[in-house]
């Protein structure tokens, strides 16, 4: 019997792919992690097997599983490319559910299925979604569209960072390219090159946009984000996110293959570690609570407002975040980019006066104000972000900004951060020599 509906990817969350040879020999697994070795979980087991777009000759345990498969389901392509037994029941994938429902069916029956599916099925792929179910799955893997896309630019990609845009919010993806200099996304249309482009306009990128992978229709385009965001594109297409050739030979690649983990070196880092004049920077103390408050990581954009030396958004990019920091001061600007690259990660820098300066740019998950008065700051709660954090010296000014937060719809926490640090004294001794207070502000969207 056969089962059909229309035709989009088998694997709905990666692009048409392959390049060369398909993968390394594949694994039996069972349900959980404990059963991740051969010949583990029920006897009938669930194949998943990636296919070369371009016609490759599939791995060799494509046959016997096909051979003895009752069940096989795939998009209409795979299904026609491939010989299915006389007798195998075939579901031609719509929906992903329906198809779930027949396998977890067939194995309860005890009848072996094979599904098909573009490239390497776990990389935002369909294992994902069969593994929820509690199916036991042996993959065989082909050469994912990412790792085609990086070997067609000649890259090494093992710092890079792959996310995808398919189903989903595109912004995280996008921000993760504003905050990361090596990047892959996984498009899908309306969140492909032209709309993501559209968004790096104003961030030091190179772009390599890779379409048809595999076939002999395959174009590998270089593009700024200027160019990508005109332009149509064939779907799927796998974008590639470098940044300027300076920074990403500065920066590109960590040594702990981390792209956007938590930095090695800490964060509330000591004010000697930054650049700054007359002491306008945000004491560590201080910048440890209010990083915390931001909640920085990666697929977030933080606008640093009125940012002074840039610590905090520099902290909040070594989280991995996207920064845009907001200056008016041009020194304080070259401070900032100073620091930035001193640190090794990118910031990018407005300079203009606030809240002027705040039209036009991208809408933001989090702002720190950490400059300018009470018209600032009812300019960033215009955009909405999901949290405001900001720094007041002056008493005078917590009640109205309070005010400002609850009327836009925010609900507000406070709390006045007095440090003492250590000195010394002559003669040996230490005293404790306090720092200026500082009340900390938050404001949660409701």
């Amino acid at each position: 019997m056969s089962r059909t509906s229309p035709d989009p990817l088998a694997n709905p969350a990666a692009p048409e792919a392959l390049t060369t040879a398909p993968g390394p020999d594949a694994l039996v697994a069972g349900a959980g992690p404990e059963a991740l070795v051969a010949g583990a979980g029920p006897e009938a087991v669930v194949t998943v097997v990636g296919l070369d777009a371009a016609g490759a000759p599939p791995h060799p345990a494509l046959a016997p599983a096909l051979a003895g498969a009752g069940l096989v389901v795939g998009a209409a392509r795979h299904v026609a490319a491939v010989p299915v037994p006389a007798g195998a029941d075939t579901v031609v994938l719509g929906p992903l559910a329906p198809a779930v429902g027949r396998l977890t069916e067939a194995v309860a029956a005890g009848v072996p299925a094979v599904v098909l599916a573009s490239g390497d099925p776990g990389l935002f792929g369909i294992v994902r979604r069969l593994r929820a179910a509690g199916l036991p799955l042996r993959v065989v893997p082909a050469v994912s569209s990412v790792a085609a896309a990086f070997a067609r630019a000649g890259l090494p990609w093992d710092g890079a960072a792959v996310v995808t845009a398919h189903g989903r919010d595109p912004r995280p993806a996008l921000n993760a390219c504003r905050a990361l200099p090596l990047v892959a996304v996984l498009t899908a249309p309306g969140a492909g090159a032209a709309e993501l482009g559209a968004g790096l306009i104003g961030w030091p990128r190179r772009l390599l946009v890779a379409e048809h992978l595999g076939t002999a229709a395959e174009r590998i385009r270089p593009v700024t984000p200027e160019q990508a965001a005109t332009e149509t594109w064939s779907d799927p297409h796998v974008l590639l996110s470098l940044a300027d050739a300076d920074l990403f030979a500065f920066g590109g690649m960590r040594a702990d293959n981390q792209p956007a983990a938590a930095p090695a070196g800490g964060w509330a880092l000591p004010e000697s570690r930054y650049a700054h004049r007359d002491s306008m920077i945000t004491k560590s103390e201080v910048r440890a609570l209010v990083v915390a408050r931001l909640r920085p990581r990666l697929g977030r954009l933080v606008w640093d407002v009125g940012a002074g030396s840039g610590s905090v958004g520099i902290e909040c990019a070594l989280l991995g975040a996207a920064v845009l920091a907001v200056e008016q001061d041009p020194a304080a600007g070259a401070a900032i980019r100073a620091n930035a690259t001193a640190h090794a990660v990118d910031v990018r820098l407005v300079t203009g006066r606030a809240p002027q300066a705040l039209a036009g740019l991208p809408d933001p998950d989090a702002v720190f104000v950490g400059g300018g008065g009470v018209d600032v700051l009812a300019a960033v709660l215009t955009r909405q972000p999901e949290r405001v954090v900001l720094t007041l010296a002056a008493l005078d000014r917590v009640a109205p900004a309070v005010g400002l937060l609850r009327a836009a719809g925010y609900t507000v926490q406070g709390c006045q951060l007095s440090a003492a640090r250590l000195a010394d004294l002559p003669g040996g001794s230490i005293r404790l020599a306090a720092t200026n207070p500082v009340v900390v502000l938050t404001g949660e969207r409701q």
